[in-house]
């Protein structure tokens, strides 16, 4: 047991949190835009998933700078067919996401085979790997130093973005009207905001926002692609915007929670324990996380049907 402590509680540990928190916390964020708006954003997982593909297939033959440009633009063309199908068509949202995220597994083993003639992984010439920073004098401080530095833009972009978002959310005219939406949609109508126009911005944003979660999975480390690599990243990103209720720093601590089970399942595995019993932490936690998202939504929404009853009865 003490061997096993001893290979979790390090600096490198912390280290490998951070860059686990990375891609969830930036389409958690994506997908918070939409929850705001009241659209359940499933689809989070595809729109990683092509990022991922393109922020390598671009990225190997330019440069990952470039590839993370190419993981935006090719989530936001999957964000726009969502955005298309749900807010034009009226089609259903998870029915839509789930369409995003079979139409994303197939493209991304297709594009693999037409263009690597491969359907599981890219060839080992392919490769688009993301500069690690080095903080310099920075890194000398004890405990922390050690586990920020050597980290890619995109894991400070990712922290970045959160006070970012809840200054839109709270401080713009766009996050008043997302959240008027989100809350009362007919007084949102009634009131004047174009409702249409703030749920496709949102769904937009997320689509960039997965982009980027997609390009940190696929760059950061392995540079390269495989097939499915996301590996229900996105479902837990969904868990912990949720768990979050799609604020800023609730959904951030969600995702820390998320990111560290993820980081000590993986030393576990690497410690000896059962690797099949460890990959399973992070799983376990995301099923308790919506459970209890679920109970606290349905108290809230109790509670607000119990003052409405009041205020009736007033």
């Amino acid at each position: 047991m003490n061997e096993i402590l001893a290979q979790v509680l390090t600096v490198g540990t912390l280290a490998v949190i951070l860059a686990k928190i990375a891609p969830i916390l930036l389409a958690a964020i994506g997908g918070a835009f939409t929850h705001m708006g009241n659209i359940l954003n499933i689809g989070l997982e595809g729109m990683m998933l092509v990022g991922a593909f393109a922020a390598v297939a671009v990225g190997s033959i330019t440069n990952p700078y470039v590839g993370i440009l190419a993981a935006m633009g090719a989530a936001l063309v999957f964000a726009l067919i969502f955005a298309v199908a749900a807010l034009i068509f009226k089609a259903d949202f998870i029915v839509v996401g789930i369409g995003i995220n079979l139409l994303a597994t197939g493209a991304t083993v297709l594009m693999l085979t037409v263009f690597y003639g491969n359907a599981g992984v890219t060839p080992s010439g392919v490769k688009a790997n993301l500069a690690h920073l080095d903080l310099g004098l920075l890194s000398k401080i004890p405990v922390i130093g050690p586990a920020i530095n050597d980290q890619t833009i995109l894991v400070w972009l990712a922290f970045l973005l959160v006070p970012a978002y809840a200054y839109v959310l709270y401080r713009t005219r766009y996050g008043v009207h997302l959240r008027a939406v989100g809350e009362d949609e007919p007084a949102a109508v009634a009131a004047g905001i174009n409702v249409f126009k703030v749920k496709f911005m949102a769904i937009l944003l997320s689509g960039i926002f997965c982009g980027l979660a997609g390009a940190q999975l696929a760059m950061a480390t392995v540079g390269s692609f495989t097939a499915g690599m996301t590996a229900s990243r996105g479902f837990i990103a969904v868990a912990a915007l949720t768990f979050g209720l799609g604020r800023p720093w609730r959904t951030l601590i969600a995702c820390a929670i998320f990111g560290a089970a993820d980081a000590v399942a993986d030393r576990l595995a690497l410690a000896g324990l059962n690797s099949s019993l460890s990959l399973t932490t992070p799983y376990i936690i995301t099923i308790a996380a919506l459970v209890l998202a679920a109970i606290r939504v349905r108290s809230a929404l109790k509670a607000r049907a119990k003052k409405a009853l009041l205020a009736a009865g007033a």
